[in-house]
């Protein structure tokens, strides 16, 4: 067994102590040794065997920590993960990678001087239904794809005091659930032709994007991507129509509320959904015609840190590469532009 990775935290905020701290913790090739906790210690409360550091820059003076994870307010993101780099660390940072592309090109300019690891928490790759359409699309279910419609909505038609909510540059739904959107559409189909934006502000009061239509444009394609925060009956998840055939996904997966919940991830039934969620498909194969609901594959958070754990030890080509983080970015700056000049914007 490969000796275990020491993890520094920059903050414990909800994504800290949500995702991050529960997946370290029980992941056997990570030791979560630091926290930094300005005020509250609520980490050291949880987890009394961590070191509670008062500053980011006493947590990076730990010799001991190889890897940081900049979990931060995303606007932090760059100066802290540049950092990390730059004090000999590894760095996992929190979605979205960086507010600009061209921090985004920075960081990863840096990490290739330094020759550390560098990537980001695209955790909802691993999310049940991801898996899920990427096995219909690998088994080619639907024939030939036209339309690739995902959604991340949510019912909160009132305002939270957060920084998230503030007018500024990198606040807003885009960035926030439109970076997790944008990288599966990446993920799935490579880089667009084309970005089209519709992006608004509908809650009463909002000083930020809290809804938003995205169009990316791709030969013989076109993914819809679509959020809003005024959604209080969901429809589908994921709308995917082919040649031969169509699938529809309701629900969300069901990681984030079990972890909010107190669960350990990794438990018996993890990632597991029940049958009432399971996606429909309507298409024809191999001349049979087939109607039904086909079984969700399992979410599972953990695989990200797995990858981390493979890429730092073992040399195991990295999953959530810098580089696709950083397209990310561009695409978000372009469906910014795109909503501005209210026009069609060619990928570059």
């Amino acid at each position: 067994m490969e000796e275990t990775i020491k993890v520094g935290l920059a903050s414990y905020g909800m994504s800290g102590e949500v995702f991050h701290a529960p997946l370290l913790h029980v992941h056997e090739g990570f030791e979560l040794r630091a926290v930094c906790e300005r005020s509250r210690k609520k980490a050291a409360e949880k987890y009394p065997y961590i070191h509670s550091y008062s500053t980011y820059e006493d947590l990076l003076n730990d010799r001991e920590i190889e890897l940081v994870v900049v979990n931060t307010p995303d606007y932090l993101h760059f100066e802290m993960a540049k950092a990390a780099l730059e004090a000999g660390k590894h760095v996992v940072v929190e979605k979205p990678f960086t507010i600009t592309s061209g921090e985004a090109d920075k960081l990863i300019r840096i990490s290739r001087e330094r020759g550390k690891l560098l990537s980001v928490f695209h955790n909802r790759r691993w999310d049940n239904g991801s898996l899920t359409v990427r096995q219909v699309l690998a088994e080619k279910l639907l024939g030939r794809l036209v339309l690739f419609e995902s959604h991340f909505d949510r019912f909160r038609n009132y305002l939270q005091d957060s920084w998230k909510e503030k007018a500024g540059i990198g606040t807003g739904t885009v960035y926030n659930l439109g970076s997790h959107l944008i990288y599966e559409a990446l993920d799935f189909f490579g880089e667009p032709k084309t970005v089209f934006a519709d992006i608004r502000a509908e809650r009463t009061g909002s000083c930020v994007d809290d809804t938003f239509d995205i169009f990316l444009g791709y030969p013989e394609l076109k993914v819809l991507l679509r959020s809003s925060y005024l959604v209080k009956e969901p429809g589908p998840r994921y709308i995917l129509h082919g040649t031969e055939g169509s699938y529809l996904k309701w629900g969300q997966d069901p990681q984030e509320e079990a972890m909010k919940a107190g669960k350990w991830p990794g438990t018996p039934g993890w990632g597991t959904e029940p049958p009432e969620f399971w996606g429909t498909l309507n298409t024809t194969i191999n001349g049979t015609h087939f109607r039904g609901k086909i079984e969700t594959l399992p979410g599972n958070y953990l695989a990200f840190y797995d990858n981390i754990f493979n890429a730092i030890r073992k040399g195991e080509e990295l999953i959530i590469t810098p580089e696709k983080a950083a397209k990310v970015i561009r695409i978000i700056e372009l469906a910014y532009q795109s909503n501005k000049e209210q026009k069609v914007i060619a990928y570059s």
